[in-house]
């Protein structure tokens, strides 16, 4: 037991003492079916400050990521696996599906980063992280094989395609 303060009191040392580090979001993928069901993969490299929080599960990332989804979809999302550098999610009515002119059309949400980051700036390590949750690469793939892409983007506007 006498460990346990001990432990806390040089982590504390430690963090006071380090410099600010950053968290790096590295890919989004969206890839949306024909029924507007989306798969989510978010992939980041988490610095040690990031993986002690973590490992004493102070920060439970896919959980964060969930409530951040949920939010800015207004819709359930489920976590699908979590490992220490990806999450997946699944999202059952991510893009509204519709008929236009005798053809398909998916129009996805728009997406921000904005509330993460602000989530993540109400932890007690947040002087100690500088976060850019924006992923270095955004991938919005469709049905019918489009592609988008956005590079290093807080806010993504909805996408539609028809085909």
């Amino acid at each position: 037991m006498e460990k346990s303060p001990l432990l806390i009191a040089l982590m504390v040392l430690v963090l006071a003492a380090a410099p600010a580090m950053a968290m790096t979001s590295d890919t989004l993928d969206i890839t949306v079916s024909p029924d507007g069901r989306a798969d989510i993969e978010f992939t980041y490299h988490l610095n040690w400050i990031e993986y002690i929080s973590v490992y004493l599960r102070l920060v439970d990332p896919a959980a964060e990521l969930k409530k951040a989804l949920e939010s800015n979809f207004g819709k359930p999302v489920q976590v699908v696996s979590v490992d220490s550098n990806r999450v997946r999610f699944s999202v059952d009515t991510f893009a509204t599906v519709g008929t236009k002119e005798g053809k398909k059309t998916i129009r996805t949400p728009g997406l921000s980063f904005a509330e993460g980051e602000k989530i993540l700036k109400s932890y007690w390590f947040a002087p100690f992280v500088t976060a850019d949750l924006s992923p270095s690469v955004t991938r919005i793939r469709f049905p019918d094989g489009t592609t988008r892409e956005f590079y290093d983007a807080l806010e993504i506007p909805p996408q539609v395609i028809s085909w």
